[in-house]
């Protein structure tokens, strides 16, 4: 199975990556304007379309205005029910919503809750939430932070950092894991129990 790549409303950072067969793109609302901009085809475009105005020469998924879920959030269940794992978020953050920035990465959590893995990409920077696991971080990582999320964060290990710790305890009322740095190269960071944040810059 391939990748999920969702493209949303907000700020479209990064480059759109040259996607495999077996990945699916799924645009989100006004994100289908993003993936326009570039030329590319989204296999999938659904939302309730407050923000933009209804394509009228596409298959589109329309939901109300009124419901639960954001549109990135329907994205994600739906990749999940055609059975994708791994999921890419561009256009997540930034913009005049920043209450869609925390949305969104409540729906990282989500992600992980559901034992997926989540990446919503910023400007130079990415953002993930593992739960109960652990995640290497790439020798192209300059630097990371490693935050509680949703409760506190037992039996946390980071390794391979200029501030190492072992089986610690990180909760959500104190910053503790703010600006890290790889030491020399390759980060590995676990979560015995519970969520955490993890942001890193390349």
């Amino acid at each position: 199975m391939g990748i999920c790549y969702i493209v949303a409303a907000g700020n479209m950072y990064g480059s759109f990556p040259q996607h495999q067969k077996d990945d699916l793109i799924i645009a989100a609302d006004a994100g289908y304007l993003h993936l326009e901009k570039i030329g590319t085809e989204p296999d999938i475009l659904l939302g309730d379309f407050d923000s933009m105005k209804l394509p009228e020469d596409k298959e589109v998924l329309v939901y109300p205005v009124m419901k639960d879920d954001t549109d990135t959030m329907l994205a994600i269940k739906l990749g999940f029910e055609k059975g994708y794992t791994e999921f890419i978020i561009f256009g997540g953050l930034g913009g005049k919503r920043t209450d869609h920035t925390v949305a969104n990465l409540q729906s990282l959590a989500y992600i992980a809750e559901h034992g997926g893995k989540g990446t919503l990409i910023g400007d130079n920077e990415f953002f993930t939430v593992i739960k109960d696991s652990q995640i290497t971080l790439d020798e192209k990582v300059k630097g990371f932070s490693a935050f509680a999320y949703g409760g506190k964060a037992e039996g946390v290990s980071i390794k391979g950092s200029l501030y190492d710790v072992e089986n610690a305890e990180l909760t959500p009322f104190f910053p503790l894991g703010v600006s890290n740095k790889p030491n020399p190269a390759t980060v590995a960071i676990s979560v015995k129990k519970g969520c955490l944040l993890i942001v890193y810059n390349i």
